[in-house]
């Protein structure tokens, strides 16, 4: 993204700076200085994060483990519960169209809550988190 900044801004710098040095000098304070405020903005978020995991709040802490659960009741009927009622529906002769979701979206809110849950569980052994949060 950094990179379209300074190829978006280059036509710019070079109307306005014509040495080349002065121009790519002035390219990298600028891709630093979108670097640092990225930075920045990752650390404010890490810090919220930090303080909706303390919140005793079902509405502010208790989202997390809301979509974990709606995630892995979905998983469980699309490749669990789904092919063991088509089984048994076509055995017994019943026609029968049963419900169909996009796993695409929910294997990727699946695989960053998996990633989370890691982090989760390695705060919980290092005992900052405490068991049934």
């Amino acid at each position: 993204m950094i990179g379209i900044l300074v190829s978006a801004i280059a036509p710019l710098l070079e109307k306005v700076i014509p040495d080349d040095d002065e121009r790519a000098k002035m390219a990298h304070e600028i891709a630093t200085l979108a670097e640092r405020q990225a930075h920045e903005i990752a650390l404010q978020q890490i810090e919220v994060n930090k303080l909706e995991a303390k919140s005793d709040s079902i509405l502010k802490g208790g989202w997390r483990p809301f979509i974990g659960w709606v995630c892995g009741v979905a998983f469980a009927y699309h490749f669990v519960l789904q092919p063991l009622f088509a089984f048994w529906l076509a055995a017994f002769g019943i026609s029968l169209t049963l419900p169909y979701f996009d796993m695409a979206s929910l294997l990727t809110v699946l695989g960053g809550l998996l990633g989370l849950g890691a982090m989760r569980t390695v705060e919980r052994v290092q005992g900052k988190i405490p068991r049934g949060k």
